[in-house]
């Protein structure tokens, strides 16, 4: 078991940095926060679990017409700078989990025998669809998840509707200081949501204080 991890989603150069493709509106305005908690989880051991768009222009979530509900521009594309985790949320020796199925017994000897982060590729908004999110929670089997990242209402709320769906009972905080969403008036229902069904709105200031860590 472990006892917490945090849930990095998506602080990619194309959403966080006002030049990137698909720029989450004040997103850099998080930048600092993001760093705190990066240091601070290495600095206290805890492991990250970072997702990442990967894209290839058929990706279904790509489009020329987008409705930035359920398709974008084109963004994060495979081997561009935008790509790229920003330097602030940089993991430790990641191990790379791509979307496709493999046997959980192997996948679960890789991650079990891993001291580093971990980081999900995904060709689709949903960390879900990444095939390996399964196993890898099955290994961590956190009591505790620790969530931030941007949009707040595309990937974070895939990413927190999922692990609440998936893993009844855990313990999961938002850091609202550490999180942008593409439409801000999406913010305020998608929050209350939350709240309603167990989920712990905290500061990074609260984090960086201990507050989240199991007794």
């Amino acid at each position: 078991m472990t006892p917490v991890v945090f849930w990095d989603v998506d602080t990619q150069v194309d959403f966080i940095h006002a030049d990137g493709k698909l720029y989450v509106p004040d997103s850099e305005a998080i930048v600092g926060a993001l760093d705190a908690l990066t240091r601070y989880a290495h600095a206290h051991g805890i492991p990250i679990v970072a997702s990442a768009d990967d894209h290839l222009p058929d990706h279904r979530e790509l489009s020329g017409t987008p409705d930035f509900r359920e398709s974008f521009p084109a963004h994060c594309m495979r081997g561009t700078p935008g790509q790229r985790k920003i330097v602030e949320t940089t993991l430790r020796t990641p191990l790379v989990l791509e979307p496709e199925p493999e046997d959980a017994g192997p996948l679960a000897k890789r991650i079990r025998a891993h001291d580093g982060d971990f980081l999900l590729h995904k060709h689709w908004f949903d960390v879900f669809t990444n095939a390996k999110v399964a196993t890898l929670l099955d290994v961590l089997d956190p009591e505790t998840i620790v969530v931030y990242g941007v949009a707040l209402d595309v990937c974070n709320r895939y990413a927190i509707d999922g692990l609440l769906r998936a893993r009844p009972g855990l313990r999961i905080f938002l850091v609202t200081d550490a999180t942008r969403a593409i439409d801000p008036g999406a913010a305020g229902p998608l929050l209350a949501g939350w709240r309603s069904r167990g989920v712990q709105m905290v500061t990074a200031a609260d984090v960086l204080r201990g507050a989240v860590v199991p007794r």
